[in-house]
């Protein structure tokens, strides 16, 4: 006889593999599409090419992902009682491999237009994808970090905050160098956007970071 309280802590186990899986493949996503902007700093274009529909695959593997976890909620049901938190740790990380198909289409852009990018801001746009890595390598030390209890979530969470925060840094100057690059119209506005998008990420993974907090309390 299985008692509720021991089909409940079933219940949360199970709930969390499904998003550890779910993360992996979201920094799948994440990490083609750091590949691919190295592959633009590099002028890489047959690289490019084949990253950008990689891009695609893996960002429609975690819709399929979202999906699955959600319906895998609806089976497990009721007996898990806080199910939103669940999912909206899920629907926050997937909105990153949306991000990435912005990106990955922008550069592509850039690519097949033949709009001329200085070094220099290819490089720190590496830098920055770099630094929102390093962001998302610390989200999933925290997710990991459940399996140990709430005060160690607590405290990986502090390192994403000051992960985003060097991207926050980053971002900043690396707008400030687009603008007065001189650069045409076209080409500014895409790399202004591919930068953003980047910042975006760091944005979401801060917030999937305070979603794996509030799951802490609840596991």
């Amino acid at each position: 006889m299985v008692l509720p309280i021991e089909a409940e802590h079933r219940a949360k186990r199970r709930a969390l593999r499904l998003l550890q899986e779910h993360l992996r493949k979201v920094m799948n996503v994440y990490r083609k599409a750091t590949q691919l902007i190295d592959a633009f700093a590099e002028e890489d274009s047959n690289s490019l090419e084949n990253l950008y529909k990689e891009v695609q695959e893996l960002s429609d593997e975690v819709d399929d992902s979202k999906r699955e976890v959600a319906q895998e909620l609806v089976e497990i049901g009721a007996i898990l009682l806080n199910r939103e938190d669940f999912l909206r740790f899920t629907d926050v990380t997937s909105e990153i491999a949306d991000f990435c198909k912005g990106i990955a289409f922008r550069i592509s852009q850039l690519m097949e237009r033949g709009w001329k990018v200085p070094s220099d801001l290819k490089r720190e746009t590496s830098n920055l994808a770099v630094a929102v890595f390093e962001a998302f390598s610390k989200l999933r030390d925290t997710f990991i970090m459940l399996n140990y209890g709430s005060p160690k979530v607590l405290e990986r969470a502090k390192d994403v905050e000051l992960a985003e925060r060097n991207v926050d840094n980053l971002y900043r100057q690396l707008e400030l160098n687009i603008l007065s690059s001189g650069m045409n119209v076209p080409t500014l506005l895409l790399m202004r956007d591919i930068i953003q998008l980047l910042e975006d990420t760091a944005d979401k993974i801060e917030d999937a970071a305070d979603a794996t907090r509030i799951l802490s309390f609840a596991i």
